[in-house]
């Protein structure tokens, strides 16, 4: 199974083509450049560039998975928005998954002990969850630092800046990548279950409101 994954959660506009076959997901090319700014610049072009580089065609893959969040607003929806659009061009299933549980898939290749993954949520808060046995078991929510308990996590993941914040090791797995992304969605992806609409996690409002909003 040929799987195109997206996510632009995070300040990472991720995209990869990954090999799904009952194994570990494989990715067979990935681009990743980190800047908040860029999301609907260059995920497309990451995307051409990814097939190309697997020697596939989009008329190959099979499913798309993107991440869901949750992020911010204008950065989030970029990924979903385009991850929907392949799948409907191409008629096949769209698989969203919770970008935090793509940290932590892949932080569990490198730490497989209790983990607490966080990202930047800005006006100085952080996304976060909670892991015990590579399966996510509070979160994701959005807290300040201050407020945010690490124990009983023992390793931390995520956003490196935010990670420090935190009196815990870290793991050096800062955002999602294409093959944790498959592997939040391999389960479903093998067994071609039906899935669910997408559905951002923003876990608060926009920054931006309407005008009529702004009177209230």
């Amino acid at each position: 199974m040929l799987v195109l994954a997206v996510d632009t959660a995070t300040p990472a506009v991720t995209a990869g083509v990954v090999r799904l076959d009952g194994d570990a997901p494989r990715a067979l090319a990935h681009r990743i450049t980190v800047n908040p700014r860029a999301h609907a610049e260059v995920l497309t072009p990451h995307i051409l560039a990814c097939l190309a580089e697997s020697g596939h065609g989009p008329a190959d893959l099979d499913a798309v998975v993107v991440g869901v969040g949750p992020g911010p607003f204008t950065g989030l929806r970029v990924g979903m928005a385009t991850g929907a659009a392949f799948g409907d061009a191409l008629g096949i299933p769209v698989h969203g998954v919770c970008s935090l549980d793509a940290i932590a898939a892949d932080a569990a290749a490198e730490d497989q002990r209790d983990l607490l993954v966080v990202t930047d949520a800005r006006r100085r808060e952080v996304y976060w969850a909670r892991y015990q046995g590579g399966r996510r078991v509070e979160g994701p929510a959005v807290n300040r630092p201050v407020d945010l308990e690490p124990q009983p996590s023992v390793v931390v993941a995520g956003s490196a800046v935010h990670a420090e914040l935190f009196d815990l090791p870290v793991v050096a797995v800062a955002t999602p990548s294409p093959a944790g992304l498959v592997a939040v969605a391999a389960a479903a992806l093998m067994a071609a279950v039906d899935p669910e609409p997408l559905v951002p996690l923003y876990l608060r409002r926009p920054d931006a409101v309407e005008m009529a909003d702004r009177k209230k």
